[in-house]
C-alpha cells in the first residue's frame, strides 16, 4: 500500500524520486533531439542494444565544467564497456554550447534540448544530473554525481 502511494506521488507530482523507490524500475522517456552537428538522436534506438548515460547540464552551472571533465575522463572506459554517453544541454543557444564544447574538448555527443521538454520529462530539478538507463530502457540511477564505483553493476549487471 505504502509503495503504491509513493509511486503515485512520484509520478503525479514529478518529485525527484530515485528509481526503484516504489519497488519497480521507471522506464526512460523516449526523446528525439539534435546534437551539436544537427544529427538527430532518438533514445529508443539504443533500447535492447546498449545502456545509456544521460548527463543533463548547462553552461551557466558552476559544477557542470568539473563534471563534464570527469565524464570526459571516463568516456573511453564507458565506450569500452559499450555504454553510450549523451550530454544534454538544457535550454541554451547552439553557438553558446558549441563554444563551451570547444573550450572543454568534450569527446562525447552533446544534444541540444532547446525548449527543455526532455529536461522536464525527466523531472530534472537541478544541474548537473546523471541518469543511467539500462539496456531494457529502465532508469537505474539518477543523481548529481556519476556512480563510478557501481556503474558496471547498475548498467551491465556485473557484481
Amino acid at each position: 500500500m505504502i509503495k503504491n502511494v509513493l509511486a503515485i506521488l512520484c509520478l503525479s507530482f514529478a518529485i525527484y524520486c530515485k528509481p526503484g523507490l516504489a519497488g519497480e524500475e521507471i522506464l526512460a522517456s523516449n526523446f528525439k533531439l539534435q546534437d551539436i552537428d544537427q544529427d538527430t538522436i532518438v533514445l529508443s534506438s539504443y533500447k535492447f542494444k546498449k545502456p545509456v548515460v544521460l548527463f543533463f547540464w548547462t553552461t551557466w552551472c558552476p559544477m557542470c565544467p568539473s563534471e563534464l571533465r570527469n565524464l570526459n575522463n571516463v568516456y573511453l572506459q564507458l565506450t569500452k564497456d559499450k555504454i553510450e554517453v549523451l550530454a544534454i544541454d538544457s535550454g541554451e543557444l547552439p553557438d553558446e554550447v558549441n563554444d563551451f564544447i570547444k573550450k572543454y574538448f568534450l569527446a562525447y555527443r552533446v544534444l541540444l534540448d532547446k525548449d527543455t521538454e526532455v529536461t522536464q520529462s525527466y523531472a530534472i530539478t537541478g544541474f548537473p544530473t546523471y541518469v543511467l538507463i539500462n539496456k531494457d530502457g529502465e532508469i537505474v540511477f539518477k543523481d548529481t554525481y556519476f556512480p563510478m564505483a557501481k556503474y558496471r553493476k547498475l548498467l551491465l549487471n556485473e557484481e
